[in-house]
């Protein structure tokens, strides 16, 4: 089990670990817990460790261009000095890893891939870059912490830096006289900001965000409030909604595929599935009962027929329900209703239009 560069502040606050892709990490924090540190977030402002997330770099002439062959987004649509989400696909169309790359010019881009899959992600591109072009596993080089809220700019202004940046747009500046990559995005639909600073530096980043956040309400946030405010959006966890049998086209993440490229790693079976249009498709359900449902519960239409599987579910704090993003037939539609196996129980549920409450990321 890896230790992020914040494992002693977590520690020192007490806080509930457990096991994140291979990494021992904060769920909640005593005094608060998920409910309150979720409200933080979309009230005030939170911040949170994600050091687990990877940091791989590639460098050298050509970089763009080969990764270009590699990933489904297409970098020529953002400019240097700008983020894109992206998916890294086998042949089959499957999810390898679904990542954020930051363009600091075309022969030099960092990687945040998800924490269990940083080897595998380099360790295809290895395989596969040209000569001329470096692929670095930097996973332990870089922490990454995120600050999410309407009252994130705040935060960011605190520290004497202009807070009004594009969404998606990053920088490399200075925190706590650290330096760091500040880049306007994050993953709970709120407005926020990552941050990436190295290894050696990120606690005292954190202390400087920590002290930052304390006069405005804002709390230290664990990975469960990240993951109930992730499936609130909607937005996919590698693993559930994506995965090497759940393509991006059952994941509606159509949009991060540049159909334009003339190839990326599995752009045939991809374009062949889309012309096809039947098929599963992950769907957001919200419980009309007390139900709560869990990844891996079955799902089944009026006549008891299984159409599906749940990939995330949780209780949502904001709509006071349960709610759950699942892979269901393709014949099922926004409005009808399904029945959840929740424990041998059959709960209510209809098929619900993502997101499930405002996304303010911009």
């Amino acid at each position: 089990m890896k230790n992020s560069p914040l494992a002693d502040k977590h520690l020192q606050l007490s806080a509930k670990m457990a096991d994140f892709g291979g990494w021992l990490m904060p769920i909640e924090y005593p005094g608060a817990g998920v409910l309150a540190e979720h409200a933080a977030v979309r009230e005030r402002v939170g911040i949170f460790d994600v050091s687990h997330l990877g940091k791989a770099s590639v460098k050298g002439p050509g970089a763009l261009e080969f990764l270009n062959t590699i990933f489904t987004n297409d970098l020529n649509r953002i400019a240097d000095g700008q983020a894109q989400y992206t998916l890294h696909c086998d042949s089959n169309g499957g999810v390898i890893d679904d990542l954020i790359v930051y363009r600091n010019n075309q022969s030099d881009l960092f990687l945040i891939p998800n924490a269990a899959n940083t080897s595998n992600v380099v360790a295809d591109l290895l395989t596969k870059a040209p000569d001329g072009i470096e692929v670095l596993n930097l996973h332990e080089s870089f922490g990454v912490i995120a600050v999410q809220g309407p009252l994130s700019r705040d935060v960011i202004k605190s520290f004497g830096i202009n807070p009004a940046m594009d969404y998606m747009a990053f920088d490399h500046l200075k925190i706590a006289d650290c330096e760091v990559i500040l880049c306007r995005t994050g993953y709970t639909g709120e407005h926020g900001y990552e941050i990436v600073p190295r290894w050696e530096d990120a606690a005292k980043v954190w202390d400087a965000l920590a002290k930052a956040i304390s006069p405005l309400g804002g709390l230290v946030c664990g990975l469960g409030a990240r993951d109930t405010l992730r499936t609130e959006m909607g937005y996919p966890l590698h693993g559930h909604e994506l995965t090497l049998a759940i393509t991006p086209v059952q994941a509606a993440a159509t949009w991060a595929i540049g159909w334009d490229k003339e190839v990326f790693s599995g752009s045939a079976a991809l374009r062949e599935e889309k012309a096809a249009g039947v098929h599963p498709r992950i769907r957001a359900l919200v419980s009309q009962d007390r139900g709560i449902p869990r990844a891996g519960m079955e799902v089944k239409n009026s006549s008891g027929e299984v159409i599906g599987v749940v990939t995330s579910g949780t209780f949502s704090p904001t709509l006071k329900k349960g709610i759950a993003l699942a892979l269901l037939d393709s014949a099922i539609k926004l409005g009808d209703q399904v029945l959840i196996d929740v424990r041998g129980r059959e709960c209510l549920a209809e098929v619900t239009k993502l997101p499930l409450v405002n996304s303010n990321v911009r």
